[in-house]
């Protein structure tokens, strides 16, 4: 039994606002039931126990400390400006 029609097809490149050429249409059915089918397989996988994740590796970011620095050239730089 299939998951998606050729209407859900169209519907779908509607609502994203691709123009998709009629003779693809069938082309792009088969493939999305294949990902579905994909995806039926991995709902299958017991997962019970595994903690939820955004991503396989985490990543955090490695910034410096913010600091207020005194700039050597504020007047230079106030000085170009038409008012103060």
């Amino acid at each position: 039994m299939s998951q998606i029609s050729s209407d859900d097809v169209r519907k779908v490149a509607h609502l994203a606002r691709l123009d998709l050429p009629e003779e693809k249409i069938a082309t792009y059915t088969d493939q999305l039931e294949s990902i579905l089918e994909y995806v039926g397989q991995l709902q299958e996988v017991d997962t019970k126990g595994v903690p939820e994740t955004t991503r396989a590796v985490e990543v955090t970011n490695v910034t410096r400390a913010d600091g207020v620095q005194p700039t050597p050239v504020r007047e230079e730089i106030l000085s170009q400006a038409p008012q103060r």
